[in-house]
């Protein structure tokens, strides 16, 4: 026989969020701890997630269902930072989160992190913001916490570059963050900053400097506001050689920011063909990849 107000399936789904709810939480509302040692049984209707943190229900958890457990195992000053962060900031390029929810805690709070919570002990505990519900570190931090811990350039250069692009926040501002934080894995998010603040947009663009400067070509102007003889705007090309009017193009949907920025791009580069200019398409794996046909292509239509 099922007793206590507990039963009642109003008070346990009030009492839990998003389907997450703490054993602390659950000893509260008067649910005796066997019950729940029975009831998180292989067959049971509950499971734990992390030490502490109970799902009420079977099957597998959604990505909010973990990211609330991690923030219960956290404790009340737990705050969400990272890729997981970045995203609910409205970061969309750069790495996918995985399975990994990365999480700051006060310093003096001795947790370790379990599973999929990777917990940061922090002297800096930031002012969170709350968005979709949960508490997360501002967008600088988040950003910062998230790249110090990548190991890709490519990558750390998409998180920084889209951070900075979407406006959530500055170059200073992470530049201040950088500086304030932890300095380890700090080298290469420092040397990204340099080129973000040099109007480096993404990871493709970078590699495409990197090739120019070794082609033997004359330097482009980047992001250069290209127009016609009426001084009516044409577009901003990503490289423009203006002794040969031609533009180097980054060909990429992910390169934009929406749908709407990708056919900008394209209805520039006709407005450009159209008003005499050459326009030579490449794609970001190509930069990568295959950087000497890249150049090879761009070297062909400048002579």
């Amino acid at each position: 026989m099922r007793r206590g107000r507990w039963a009642d399936a109003g008070v346990l789904r009030e009492a839990a969020q998003d389907g997450v709810i703490s054993a602390a939480t659950l000893r509260e509302i008067g649910v005796p701890g066997v019950t729940v040692a029975r009831r998180c049984r292989a067959g049971g209707p509950w499971q734990r997630l992390l030490p502490g943190v109970i799902l009420l229900s079977t099957g597998t958890p959604t990505r909010r269902q973990q990211v609330r457990a991690a923030l219960l195992y956290g404790g009340d000053n737990a705050i969400l930072t990272g890729i997981e962060a970045c995203r609910l900031h409205g970061v969309r390029r750069g790495p996918e989160a995985g399975d990994a929810v990365h999480l700051l805690v006060p310093h003096a709070r001795q947790l370790r992190g379990a599973d999929f919570v990777v917990v940061e002990r922090t002297t800096r505990p930031p002012r969170p913001r709350v968005l979709s519900g949960l508490p997360v570190a501002p967008a600088s931090r988040a950003c910062l916490d998230a790249a110090r811990r990548l190991r890709s350039p490519s990558d750390i250069t998409e998180l920084i570059a889209d951070t900075v692009q979407r406006r959530l926040c500055t170059v200073a501002q992470l530049n201040a963050e950088l500086a304030a934080g932890s300095q380890r894995g700090s080298a290469t998010p420092r040397r990204v900053l340099a080129e973000v603040s040099e109007g480096v947009r993404s990871a493709a663009e970078r590699d495409a400097k990197k090739l120019l400067a070794r082609s033997g070509l004359p330097e482009a102007w980047w992001n250069a506001r290209i127009y016609d003889a009426d001084d009516r705007l044409l577009g901003i090309a990503d490289a423009w050689f203006d002794d040969v009017a031609l533009c180097w193009e980054i060909n990429s949907y992910a390169y934009h920011l929406s749908p709407e920025d990708y056919a900008r791009t394209t209805t520039r580069a006709a407005g450009l063909t159209a008003a005499g200019a050459v326009v030579v398409p490449v794609l970001p794996t190509k930069l990568r990849d295959d950087g000497r046909a890249a150049i090879s292509d761009l070297s062909r239509a400048y002579n």
